[in-house]
């Protein structure tokens, strides 16, 4: 079984959605510390100016004893703003008809914290993109009292994992041995943004998966994973 695990992210970007497609299994990691300026609560978006961030506005008072679970939103005010500039940029698109509709009632329901218009997001856009991983939040699990990599060595034992998908930030703090000992394989992600059509001029990569989907649509998993590491790929080599 191939298991990925990563933090809430906000409208996520092409390579969230690569390490959940070539896994079996995602931990949607909402029991860890929030972390300010992190893509937890923000991504970006192309207008015709360049990259715009929508950040969704959290209460930070004492964030540093919260897990992401628990960090409430600061108001609902965002929810019009973001789909204001949503709209702008993307309504002369060529798939704009087909997703706005169903992308725009989550910006119509009022949401207590960042975890949950995540999680909802990320749900409604596995299925846009016919990605059928199975989903589970870390606070569904037993509570764990390990931190960092222990952490996510004891969530892969719970879960009885035989192949760790990690970003390629794990390298920075995962002990291969530590794996080669509990007979988990190791993989480092290391994706490769591809070039799709984009409006106004110059492509710029590293946008929220959005931006794809209104300009390629149905063709949006593919070009995910093109020239990328497959599942296929992980479980025979």
């Amino acid at each position: 079984m191939i298991l990925s695990i990563n933090q809430p992210a906000y409208l996520p970007w092409l390579g969230y959605f690569h390490r959940i497609n070539i896994s079996d299994t995602f931990v949607f990691f909402d029991t860890v510390q929030f972390e300010k300026n992190s893509f937890t609560n923000r991504n970006k978006i192309k207008m015709p100016s360049g990259p715009l961030w929508l950040t969704v506005p959290v209460k930070l008072r004492d964030h540093f004893n919260k897990q992401i679970k628990d960090i409430e939103l600061a108001d609902q005010k965002w929810q019009k703003n973001h789909w204001m500039a949503i709209e702008l940029n993307y309504k002369k698109t060529r798939y704009w008809d087909e997703y706005a509709p169903k992308i725009k009632p989550i910006y119509e329901k009022e949401y207590r914290t960042i975890s949950d218009i995540c999680y909802e997001q990320l749900i409604l856009l596995l299925d846009l993109l016919d990605i059928k991983t199975k989903i589970i939040r870390s606070s569904e699990l037993k509570e764990f009292e390990s931190k960092k990599r222990q952490l996510v060595l004891d969530i892969c034992r719970e879960i009885n994992a035989k192949v760790y998908v990690s970003g390629a930030l794990g390298k920075n703090y995962l002990d291969k041995s530590e794996f080669n000992e509990a007979d988990i394989k190791l993989y480092f992600q290391d994706y490769k943004h591809p070039v799709y059509g984009q409006r106004w001029g110059e492509f710029v990569p590293y946008m929220s998966v959005i931006d794809l989907l209104f300009n390629e649509g149905p063709n949006s998993k593919n070009i995910i994973m093109q020239n990328n590491i497959t599942k296929k790929d992980l479980l025979t080599n």
